[in-house]
């Protein structure tokens, strides 16, 4: 239930963050190196996350502890890319912490359970 709630929350983040992208470099002095590394890091995070939902789901329904436990890999450098748009972008504003919160911490829920449920599969 967890992965279907963070891949809709998810597909709002990355429409939300590419919107804010966008409006920044139209309305603010965004440097252009800064704007390709920003699209490219999140262009890279919506392809962690979407290993990671699949990897997630197909683990848990297979209960196959070696997709769980890439899907939780793939989780830490998702959570990586969301503390980078939280705080370490080029130019942060209010609604960026916002999202990069609430996704943040859907990770970190998300985290906790792939590690109780391989632990569970492995007995």
């Amino acid at each position: 239930m967890l992965f279907h709630l963070s891949a809709l929350y998810y597909a709002l983040y990355f429409l939300a963050t590419l919107l804010l992208i966008v409006y920044k470099s139209q309305v603010f002095s965004y440097p252009w190196s800064c704007l390709a590394l920003d699209l490219t890091l999140l262009l890279l995070m919506g392809v962690l996350e979407g290993a990671h939902l699949y990897l997630g789901t197909k683990g848990n329904l297979m209960q196959a502890e070696v997709l769980l436990a890439t899907s939780l890999a793939l989780t830490v450098g998702g959570s990586v890319l969301s503390v980078h748009f939280m705080l370490w972008q080029t130019l942060v504003l209010w609604v960026d912490s916002v999202l990069s919160t609430a996704l943040l911490a859907l990770q970190g829920l998300e985290a906790a359970l792939l590690v109780v449920t391989t632990a569970a599969f492995i007995r």
